[in-house]
């Protein structure tokens, strides 16, 4: 009797322990729908030059994002090292450069369409939103948010496999052995200023 009542009070209780988790699940969604919203007004009339892009995600990006913690672990551990000064520079240089990354690939979505999943994984405390972005010509690509306990994402999977994460600090790797912070802001605002001064790709002819 007392297992059956020890059952019976379990469920009762289930839905009321499973609630947090799914509250935690839809913000998350959330996080990504908003972005998605962003990205999708960026290019609804077009590609357009990449400093308009960036200005019209930089808003959204900067909410979504989490870029104290997606800096920290790019650089890895020698972020310990830096100086509090060092470490915003930074994150600051990180957040920008991958800014323009993310306004610079939306070129290629002009025309297309932007679709969250209703479903998250968990993997400990952070959630998976998985999302597809189809190009105008009909090309998908599964795109995963890695999506921490505060609602902000701390990394972006592509096809199920390629971090973003783990590509940045592939990146920082040189700049970061040869000259530190100083070396690593340094590489991260020229790359910025290249993209943003890349000339587009001609159209071609009709």
């Amino acid at each position: 009797m007392r297992l059956i009542r020890r059952f019976a009070a379990a469920l009762v209780l289930a839905p009321l322990l499973a609630a947090p988790a799914l509250a935690g699940d839809e913000a998350a969604i959330q996080t990504v729908r908003d972005l998605y919203a962003s990205f999708s007004a960026a290019v609804k009339d077009g590609a357009g030059p990449l400093p308009a892009r960036v200005e019209a995600v930089t808003p959204a990006i900067d909410k979504a994002f989490d870029f104290p913690a997606m800096a920290r672990i790019a650089v890895g551990s020698k972020w310990s090292g830096f100086t509090p000064e060092q470490q915003q520079a930074v994150t600051k240089a990180f957040k920008r450069s991958l800014t323009v990354t993310y306004a610079n690939r939306l070129s290629q979505a002009a025309g297309g369409k932007f679709d969250v999943m209703p479903k998250v994984e968990m993997r400990g405390a952070q959630r998976v939103v998985p999302t597809k972005v189809t190009a105008k010509d009909g090309d998908d690509s599964a795109v995963d948010f890695v999506v921490n306990a505060n609602d902000r994402v701390q990394d972006v999977l592509l096809n199920g496999d390629v971090s973003e994460i783990a590509s940045q600090r592939t990146m920082l790797a040189k700049p970061l052995a040869s000259g530190g912070a100083d070396g690593v802001v340094k590489f991260l605002n020229e790359r910025a200023d290249g993209m943003l001064a890349a000339k587009p790709a001609a159209k071609p002819a009709q």
